[in-house]
């Protein structure tokens, strides 16, 4: 009697099947014949039942690494070279510490663990063989770690550096960026009594400040060549205000301006710095020197930056407002100049005699008809002069305005 093979949907079904299969395996059967494709499709039938049943057998590292040290006659000191120490090593094949990004790499490369079981456990899709733009090492990893840039990561700093390659990688995310030599981006800060800047850490910086404008609510994309001088002029005058550097954030924002504020690093020595973000212009300070005039003078030069100089090729601009050799350059005269004359127009400046007689009722009366904050004056007259002691009852703090944008949550070390 001829056989129907049906879909095993039950065990009763599959009972069947495996006694139905093992009595055809004893028949003797011609070739091509009926019950030999019988024979054929019940076993396919069953193995695809025992498929759904049977859990995959999942790829261990662990595993294949004994295996692999079995395999050449390693020890575990000869795993000191991938894992770092003969402690970590121990900790790993006791399965007390999970294998990382950099343990991963090396055990692959040195010695041809397949990659897809290394990679098995771990939660993130990584490609090997891809070449980051980047060194995850060179990153100021203590710093960032401190300023709460790793917010998903749940441990001490000892913990996080054990995940350098994997908590870089994360927020490294979303950005194609990689570090820039200062030469390419701006002049070379050798000089005497000069210090030179760190590409990861401003690499870290320029990613801290994206992720902020990013987040800002901006509701109206920037229009190309709306920052005028007046519209400059009439930002500038908000400095009379207690709130204005807030009132200049709101300004800003309403042009599709982001203004944003991230603390330096050790060593960037960072004032500011204007950059795009596809059609987004950023405006970021570090308001390293806490004063009001410093803030102005920093915000308009960067926003001159905005309006003359940023373009798809000039996508980032970075600013040592100290740096005297980068004040010699074409783009930072430009700046330069035009941020001090939209906020004191030079020939209100000579007209005032504040350089030749710096008296506080010459300073305040040219802060009054101008409509900006005295300190304003009090800075230029300072700079100008090069006494910095000069009309010193005029000042005024301005990082205490931004305390909730500055601050940020720093991690147990």
């Amino acid at each position: 009697m001829k056989q129907q093979v049906k879909v095993i949907k039950t065990q009763r079904d599959y009972d069947a099947a495996i006694v139905r299969l093992s009595a055809l395996m004893d028949e003797e059967m011609t070739p091509g014949s009926s019950k030999e494709a019988e024979l054929e499709l019940l076993a396919l039938v069953i193995e695809s039942y025992e498929r759904s049943k049977v859990e995959p057998v999942q790829l261990d590292a662990i595993e294949a690494i004994l295996f692999r040290m079995d395999q050449i006659g390693l020890k575990k000191v000869d795993l000191v070279p991938y894992m770092g120490s003969l402690p970590k090593v121990s900790e790993v094949l006791a399965r007390k510490r999970p294998l990382n990004l950099a343990m991963i790499r090396k055990l692959h490369q040195g010695l041809g663990i397949p990659a897809d079981v290394l990679l098995a456990q771990t939660e993130d899709a990584v490609d090997l063989g891809e070449v980051l733009p980047y060194d995850t090492s060179k990153f100021p990893f203590k710093e960032m770690f401190a300023r709460g840039y790793f917010k998903d990561f749940c441990g001490t700093l000892r913990d996080a550096k054990d995940k350098t390659e994997e908590l870089i990688r994360g927020f490294m995310r979303g950005f194609n960026l990689q570090p820039i030599h200062q030469a390419r981006l701006r002049a070379p800060m050798h000089q005497s009594g000069s210090r030179l800047m760190d590409d990861y850490a401003l690499l870290a910086w320029h990613v801290a400040v994206l992720r902020k404008a990013r987040e800002l609510k901006i509701k109206s994309p920037y229009v190309k060549d709306s920052l005028t001088e007046e519209r400059l002029r009439e930002l500038a005058r908000l400095s009379r205000f207690e709130q204005g550097p807030r009132l200049a954030q709101e300004f800003l924002a309403d042009m599709g301006i982001a203004l944003v504020f991230e603390d330096h690093f050790s060593k960037t020595y960072l004032d500011g710095a204007a950059m795009l973000d596809g059609d987004l212009p950023v405006v970021a300070l570090t308001l390293r020197h806490d004063r009001l005039d410093n803030f102005w003078f920093a915000l308009l030069h960067e926003l001159v930056h905005v309006q003359r100089h940023l373009n798809p090729e000039r996508l980032f601009i970075a600013d040592n407002l100290e740096d005297k050799v980068h004040q010699q350059t074409t783009e930072e005269r430009e700046a330069d100049a035009g941020a001090r004359d939209i906020l004191i127009p030079q020939a209100e400046w000579l007209a005032s005699g504040l350089t030749a007689e710096p008296a506080m009722e010459a300073a305040m009366a040219l802060a009054d008809k101008l409509r900006i904050h005295p300190t304003i004056v009090a800075g230029r007259v300072r700079h100008e002069t090069g006494n910095w002691r000069l009309l010193s009852s005029i000042k005024a703090d301005v990082r205490r305005l931004f305390a909730d944008q500055l601050q940020e949550l720093a991690q147990p070390a």
